[in-house]
């Protein structure tokens, strides 16, 4: 294991900050009639008070503090810039952690499982399942970031995270956490360098050929809707209303809305804050876990690093570089296990534990050769280790204790 990386401070330009106050002071409130249920998208009434207090009262040095009270790095892995958190174990045997966020998240959705899982005892735990917790940027997100290969994606992301953590860091094996796009990092470092991990737990199911085809674009595949039976049907109309529009956007327009995303603040935070917003527990109450203040706090690390354009290519850059198998076996052969909240819109028409694991079986759970452990959770939905932080890590404790 490498201790003697420099460490690497957040401290965001005054100037920077300057800039985006008098952005946002000069905001053109767009007019929005008859859009108190949102069925147009993220409404102005809703927007403005938010908007407002990031114009006024959001302290980031403040928050900056709390970022920085973690050890952070960042170094160049094949001429990429990976930015991480890193926070050893205390125990008598940690175990490498790297847990890997998605999109539109950061590194801090997190913060909430990082030190109990470093440091179990502090948090009433057993020291025995103590993990080397490493939380890196995405390539091309928050401080990953600028990037110099306008080639990343899933694929490129899973090599330079093995690099890290085997070539950097020096680690022999080590576990994966991940969730969202980083699911698809994670099984791709399942499937190419199994053995070089003790094994996975993903937050979703996916086929590493995901976003391929003619209709790549399209999350449904062209399925007919109005054929299904009518839970499956409203199901589905869910999962759309939830999750079709960014993937559309992002495969089709990349570029085109990157424009105006990088340029206004408000718009960047609109089209990210729809998502958390519709993402998070359709069961729940969307402010209860996501004070204003956590949201700002994501939206200024897109902001100061100009990442909003790059983190959206990654989906595109899917599609332009296709995944290519790297043997013939089962995708997936790193041991995996799941941790699912019911919580999600995907997959449609799922109400309960049972339903969810049968929609696993019936669905991508073949991809993956040596399934262990499928936990289902009441709580949370697409973020869950920041909406349900618990849950995620009871279950990375229980599935790395079996694997060790």
């Amino acid at each position: 294991m490498t201790t003697n990386i420099d460490p690497f401070v957040i401290n965001v330009e005054q100037e920077v900050l300057d800039d985006l106050r008098a952005r946002l002071k000069a905001t053109r409130f767009a007019p929005d009639l008859d859009n108190d249920d949102e069925a147009f998208g993220l409404s102005t009434a809703y927007l403005k008070p938010i908007v407002e207090h990031w114009a006024t009262d959001f302290d980031w040095r403040a928050v900056e503090a709390r970022l920085n009270s973690f050890t952070h790095h960042r170094v160049d892995v094949g001429g990429t810039p990976v930015h991480f958190i890193r926070e050893p174990g205390k125990g008598p045997a940690p175990i490498p952690l790297l847990l890997i966020h998605g999109w539109p998240w950061t590194f801090w959705d997190w913060s909430k499982v990082i030190r109990p899982l470093a440091d179990p005892a502090a948090f009433g735990g057993d020291p025995a399942d103590a993990f080397d917790v490493i939380v890196p940027s995405l390539p091309g997100f928050a401080f990953s970031t600028p990037l110099t290969n306008g080639k990343e994606n899933f694929s490129s992301m899973a090599d330079r995270f093995h690099t890290l953590m085997t070539d950097v860091l020096g680690y022999e094996r080590f576990a994966v956490g991940a969730a969202d796009y980083g699911a698809l990092v994670g099984a791709q470092l399942g499937h190419k360098y199994a053995d070089s991990l003790h094994g996975l737990n993903l937050g979703n199911e996916m086929l590493l050929t995901i976003f391929q085809g003619d209709r790549h674009w399209d999350l449904t595949g062209g399925a007919p809707i109005d054929q299904m039976p009518p839970d499956l049907r409203a199901g589905m109309l869910n999962f759309v209303d939830t999750y079709a529009s960014h993937v559309a956007v992002h495969m089709l327009d990349a570029q085109t809305i990157t424009h105006g995303l990088n340029d206004s603040p408000i718009g960047m935070l609109a089209w990210i804050l729809k998502r958390w917003k519709k993402w998070s527990d359709q069961n729940g109450v969307f402010e209860d876990s996501y004070p204003v203040d956590h949201i700002l706090t994501n939206a200024t690390i897109y902001w100061v690093n100009q990442a909003i354009g790059s983190s959206i290519r990654a989906y595109k850059n899917a599609n332009r570089h296709p995944w290519q198998p790297s043997h013939a076996r089962t995708p997936v052969q790193a041991p995996t296990s799941f941790t699912f909240h019911l919580g999600d819109a995907a997959p449609p028409a799922v109400h309960d534990a049972e339903q969810r694991i049968a929609a696993f079986k019936e669905g991508a759970g073949h991809f993956y050769g040596d399934v262990r452990d499928v936990n289902v959770h009441q709580k949370g939905g697409h973020f869950g280790p920041w909406e349900n932080p618990e849950a995620w890590i009871n279950d990375l404790r229980d599935t790395f204790r079996k694997l060790r």
